[in-house]
Order: C-alpha cells, then sequence, then structure tokens
C-alpha cells in the first residue's frame, strides 16, 4: 500500500484552498464573459482578436455569447493573444482526509450490517455498544490497511 505523502496532500489541500477563491471570485462568469471582459480591457476588437487567434470571428462571438462549447485548442488559441493562461484544476469538495473517514465509515456500516444479519441468523442479538465499537475499530482498520480495501464495492 502506498502511504499519503504529506507535501502531496499539503499541495492538494493548497490548490483546493486557491481554486476555491477563484471560483467565488468569478461569481459564475463564463468562460466567454471571461474572454469577452479580457478583450475589452485591453481595447481589442473581435476581429482584431478572431486573426490574432486564427480563428473566425463568428467563433468568438458564439464563444463570448455562450452560444459554443468551445474546445480546448480553440480556447488556447483565443487566449493566447489575449496573453492568458487557462488552468484546469480538479477541486476537491473535501479535504483528504475527510473523504478518506466518509469512505472508511460507509465500508465499515457496511461490513457491520453483514456481520448483524449472520448474527441474526443464529438468533444472537448483538449489544449496541459493542457494535458501535465494532464499527469505530473497522473503521481505522480500513485508513489503516491497503487503499484498496476501502473503496472495495
Amino acid at each position: 500500500m502506498r502511504r499519503t505523502n504529506l507535501s502531496e496532500k499539503l499541495l492538494l489541500e493548497e490548490v483546493t484552498e486557491s481554486a476555491e477563491r477563484a471560483k467565488k471570485a468569478s461569481k459564475g462568469l463564463s468562460i466567454g464573459s471571461y474572454i469577452k471582459m479580457i478583450r475589452l480591457q485591453l481595447g481589442m476588437s473581435q476581429v482584431i482578436l478572431a486573426k490574432r487567434a486564427s480563428v473566425p470571428q463568428s467563433t468568438i462571438s458564439r464563444i463570448e455569447k455562450g452560444d459554443n462549447d468551445v474546445n480546448l485548442s480553440t480556447l488556447n488559441k483565443i487566449l493566447e493573444p489575449l496573453l492568458c493562461d487557462f488552468v484546469v484544476v480538479p477541486m476537491l469538495r473535501e479535504p483528504i482526509d475527510k473523504i478518506r473517514r466518509k469512505q472508511a465509515r460507509k465500508q465499515a456500516e457496511k461490513h457491520i450490517r453483514y456481520l448483524k444479519g449472520t448474527m441474526s441468523l443464529e438468533e444472537q442479538k448483538p449489544d449496541s455498544r459493542f457494535l458501535e465499537e465494532l464499527l469505530k475499530q473497522e473503521e481505522e482498520r480500513l485508513l489503516s490497511t491497503s487503499s484498496s480495501d476501502l473503496w472495495q464495492e
């Protein structure tokens, strides 16, 4: 099993925090709206941008209006003359530890349900405190063992 690397974990958290700030700051604007905003701030017409990007002016217009899904190669062509970089970053919805703990809890609950089922077949009634402690132990075991165990269906 590959142990989690602290520096990688910290990098993921830092990138996620930065992406979250950018997401909030963008106020839900589309990529086309951003291109238009930058283009206008630079004092560049659609015709000039299209010529510099080697794409038809109608493509610029459709993208800015949001009428056209743009592919990455076209987007890069358009952003280059605007002196912009395009950054795509997977953004974690929760911290890594929280995601792993939730998954461990889910898997542990599945194991305990199975155990309860087999105990009820034998007409045994387990104590709720015992089951809760067993659940915690199973969760910790899953967190400390192979990651593949954690994500088994």
